[in-house]
């Protein structure tokens, strides 16, 4: 009986005693290994989608178009995750426009429906159209396009005219040519180009086949050189994860910007809520081929793989380290528990989106005004999003971290301004 009580006497103390300290180099490690693993993941995934672009191009056919439009949605899964590496990275700051920029206007690259409109005050490119044009004008200066090139669209056309909707490259612009439009407004249903906007001879619907396979060639090739490029940066000798590991207070300051930054303005603002606030399916982040609902779910497992220290890979595997949650419960474990229930949360009003978009019931629906049950599904996670926010901002008051703004959104911050 003695014995007994003894025993539980030490594992009560034990209980007591504080977690061991988590060296910040460690946690930063860790932070690098997941952007290397899932960067190069993305050009993993970016390499099939171009290897399928180029079977659709050589090979027009519907089956060809299918499996090329599942390689872009498989491509998006593993980048989604890399977001949260935006925000406290110079390096991605800089870079990220080229791959994930939107919305766009489409017209820029192709024909588009008339209800699309021309040219605006806002962007007098709207209605280019390069596809259909070898020749146009542009700021003032005369372009040839007779050959549609990676370095065309880097160079002259994207955000031509300084104009960010005159998004050439990227995941986007890839998407608009496989999909096409999505004109179903708030009813189901993705853009629904046709497999013969591919095709050769005769077969060529909307005119300039040709020249559409060269497009989405040449963008795709952009998209893998450009995620080439970025996997290169978190290697051992790469320029981010040498930055990050360079100072330790700035590293840390740098994970939580990006977790509180993609949690609170950007996503739950203005990817989530801008959208139901102005009741518009135009505002899906993935609008032509109806992909949001997952890409809002990668969007938030980004920001938890940065808090537990670990991503699972596109082969399986998993990559897993030191992490905040480990150098958090070292100094306040209740703050720990509380970071990651809310995480969990966060997770589970994403899947309830993700789940409702699979079994049929769109994003676009969800949008829609009047319809509660998409409004309720949407604020679930605009308000998890919201909740984790501010227990991010207890984590850095916790860690004693300086130099941490977490970006802001109209949408949460000044509605009334929305519709000024």
């Amino acid at each position: 009986m003695t014995r007994h009580l003894l025993l539980s006497t030490a594992a009560l103390l034990a209980l007591a005693v504080p977690a061991l300290a988590v060296e910040k180099a460690d946690v930063l490690d860790t932070y690098a290994d997941i952007a290397a693993a899932a960067y190069g993941d993305s050009l993993i995934t970016a390499q099939r989608l171009q290897a399928a672009v180029e079977a659709l191009v050589a090979d027009p056919s519907a089956e060809n178009l299918a499996a090329a439009r599942q390689a872009w949605i498989a491509a998006r899964v593993p980048y989604q995750q890399t977001e949260v590496f935006r925000f406290g990275n110079a390096i991605v700051d800089d870079w990220e426009g080229k791959v994930n920029a939107w919305p766009l206007d489409e017209g820029l690259i192709d024909y588009v429906d008339a209800s699309y409109g021309g040219p605006s005050d806002e962007n007098e490119l709207a209605a280019l159209n390069v596809v259909a044009n070898s020749r146009f004008s542009l700021s003032g200066s005369q372009i040839d396009a007779s050959d549609i090139t990676p370095k065309l669209l880097a160079e002259a056309l994207h955000e031509a005219d300084g104009i960010e909707a005159n998004v050439a490259t990227g995941y986007h612009a890839i998407e608009f040519l496989l999909w096409g439009q999505d004109l179903n407004g708030h009813n189901d249903g993705a853009g629904n180009r046709p497999w013969t906007d591919y095709a050769t001879g005769d077969d060529c619907s909307n005119g300039n086949c040709d020249r559409r396979g060269d497009y989405l060639i040449a963008a795709t090739e952009l998209l893998v050189s450009d995620l080439d490029y970025m996997a290169a940066q978190w290697t051992d000798k790469g320029a981010a994860r040498a930055e990050v590991m360079s100072n330790e207070a700035a590293g840390i300051s740098a994970m939580l910007t990006g977790m509180g930054s993609l949690s609170y303005g950007e996503q739950a603002g203005e990817r989530m809520r801008l959208g139901l606030m102005l009741n518009d399916p135009e505002e899906e982040h993935d609008c032509f081929s109806d992909n949001t609902h997952n890409s809002h779910y990668f969007d938030g497992l980004g920001v938890q793989n940065v808090y537990l220290g670990e991503y699972i890979r596109v082969d399986g595997t998993l990559v897993t380290g030191a992490s905040l949650s480990d150098m958090v419960a070292a100094t306040d474990a209740a703050l720990d528990a509380e970071m990651r229930s809310k995480l969990g949360t966060t997770m589970m009003a994403l899947a309830r989106i993700k789940t409702a978009a699979e079994a049929g019931f769109a994003y676009d629906q969800m949008l829609e005004r009047g319809n509660a049950a998409g409004e309720a599904l949407i604020m679930g996670g605009v308000n998890g999003l919201i909740d984790q926010t501010r227990s991010i901002e207890r984590v850095v008051t916790t860690l004693g971290l300086d130099h941490v703004a977490i970006e802001g959104s109209d949408s949460l911050d000044a509605p009334d301004s929305v519709f000024k």
